[in-house]
């Protein structure tokens, strides 16, 4: 992308990784081959395929389930917490001394840039299993179960392919501090750092069974989603599959979680720090590709004020570079698919269709892969599908207001409520705003920050349950 400044490549090593041809299913502690066919997973920033991968059907999913109940019954339920933790500080450090490697990795399978699989997804997944292990043999003092929590059991959790690391480290510190065992189900275009965990799994010594990784597509989440010795359900993904699982599970006895859609708005009130502002809007919607459950697609801005975001936000975004997901120096890398790049292309299309502005800066794509340029729409109304669909990708869809009130009305008039950002030098409009925003998280002066020790979750559309935190235990015990 065009840029004031001319930079050398600085593209990190693939060397650290040793991509194998062909991975089977985590089973039990050992890597075993799968019943089903086996499906290739690509680069979406060159399209090369990295590995053949088995698919597990509903045999395979049988016997992950039927170890973790084994691990559950005979080991792990019964383990002291303290004793519990250690597993889990031991997966954290092995997180630490393998973050290069799981770095490089996720940003070979996923495409997201490397300077932020390396300073936000690795350290904060460590920082997951470190905050978890200590809950471990303190889940007394948690307030759940009347002082004496019980797990639930097996727990079934699906994962997406925007952040698979992350998500995994969501699911499993929490199930595993509170003693429940893990059948876990990456995201089909995105299974190989599930696949490197489950050899960190190995290498520390985790009792087998205790964590299980089955790869496939839809049929292998809804065997396992199904399964009836499954107790506990946890998904991250669409709104749509979310609505499936709840159907599926409805009038059973498992516990389920959902952490589904997201269409964020972010608020920039006349007072705010412009400059600060940009940025979090920059790194509400352009951070991970815009692959983001709560990004801030929806930027309301003040009138007074709308002219001069939208001239600097567009400057800043001049400065956007697009290309190699491995160079230190890109801030947006490939669209994780070919199905997510042609519905990002779709809606888009259909935003300038129905008469909003759409503006990119100039940009040289890639010739090879899955590219996106950072997007913004102007005269964006309420009616526009732009404003009301998930994109999930870099598109930001830009509407303004005039007083607090009518902030508030278009901010929740959505049926997603997942997360929203506020901007503004003043205390009492940011507790005000906080209290009317129908959404699970709301920042202040800043946008998509996340801490093991806070929960995480939406209301409507966007799901129920929460993940971090105390809250995020509560989901794993009785």
């Amino acid at each position: 992308m065009s840029s004031p400044f001319e930079y050398a490549p600085a593209p990190e090593s693939r060397s650290i990784v040793d991509i194998k041809p062909s991975y089977g299913l985590f089973i039990n502690g050992e890597f075993v081959d799968g019943h089903g066919k086996a499906f290739k997973t690509i680069s979406p920033s060159t399209e090369e395929v990295l590995s053949e991968v088995a698919e597990a059907d509903e045999a395979d999913v049988d016997a992950a389930v039927k170890a973790a109940r084994r691990a559950y019954t005979r080991v792990w339920s019964k383990m002291p917490g303290r004793e519990r933790a250690k597993y889990l500080y031991r997966i954290a450090r092995i997180i630490q001394e393998r973050g290069r490697e799981l770095a490089v990795l996720e940003s070979i399978d996923n495409g997201k840039p490397i300077k932020e699989s390396r300073d936000v997804d690795v350290p904060t997944v460590a920082a997951h299993f470190f905050y978890y292990a200590g809950w471990a043999d303190k889940l007394e003092y948690s307030g759940f179960g009347n002082g004496n929590p019980q797990p639930l059991g097996v727990a079934g959790q699906v994962i997406p392919w925007n952040f698979p690391l992350l998500m995994l480290a969501w699911k499993i510190a929490p199930a595993l501090a509170c003693g429940n065992t893990v059948v876990l189900k990456p995201a089909e275009t995105t299974p190989l750092t599930a696949l490197l965990f489950a050899e960190i799994c190995q290498q520390a010594d985790l009792p087998p069974g205790v964590v299980n990784i089955v790869t496939g597509a839809g049929e292998t989440g809804r065997a396992l989603v199904s399964h009836p010795d499954v107790n506990k359900v946890a998904f991250t993904g669409s709104t749509d599959v979310g609505r499936a699982i709840a159907k599926a599970v409805a009038g059973s006895a498992k516990k389920v979680t959902l952490e589904l859609g997201g269409k964020a708005a972010n608020i920039v009130f006349d007072d705010a720090p412009i400059d600060q502002a940009v940025e979090g809007i920059v790194n509400g919607i352009f951070f991970n590709q815009g692959h983001v459950c709560c990004a801030g697609s929806r930027l309301l801005v003040q009138e007074s004020v709308a002219d001069e975001v939208l001239e600097r936000l567009k400057r800043r975004m001049s400065t956007l570079r697009v290309g190699d997901p491995l160079d230190k120096n890109t801030d947006i890398g490939a669209i994780n698919s070919a199905e997510q790049l042609a519905r990002i292309r779709e809606l888009s299309d259909i935003g300038e269709a129905e008469g909003a502005g759409r503006w990119s800066p100039a940009c040289d794509l890639p010739s090879n892969g899955f590219w996106f340029p950072p997007t913004l729409f102007t005269g964006v109304t309420q009616a526009h599908r732009i404003a009301r669909e998930e994109i999930f990708g870099p598109v930001l869809s830009v509407l303004t207001f005039r007083t607090p009130s009518e902030a508030i009305e278009k901010a929740n008039n959505t049926p997603y409520g997942l997360s929203a950002g506020v901007w503004t030098d003043k205390g009492s409009l940011i507790l005000h705003m906080a209290n009317q925003l129908r959404a699970g998280v709301v920042w202040a002066n800043t946008f998509n920050k996340f801490d093991p020790t806070s929960p995480f979750g939406g209301y409507k559309e966007s799901g129920y349950g929460r993940e971090g935190g105390r809250h995020g235990l509560e989901a794993y015990l009785k």
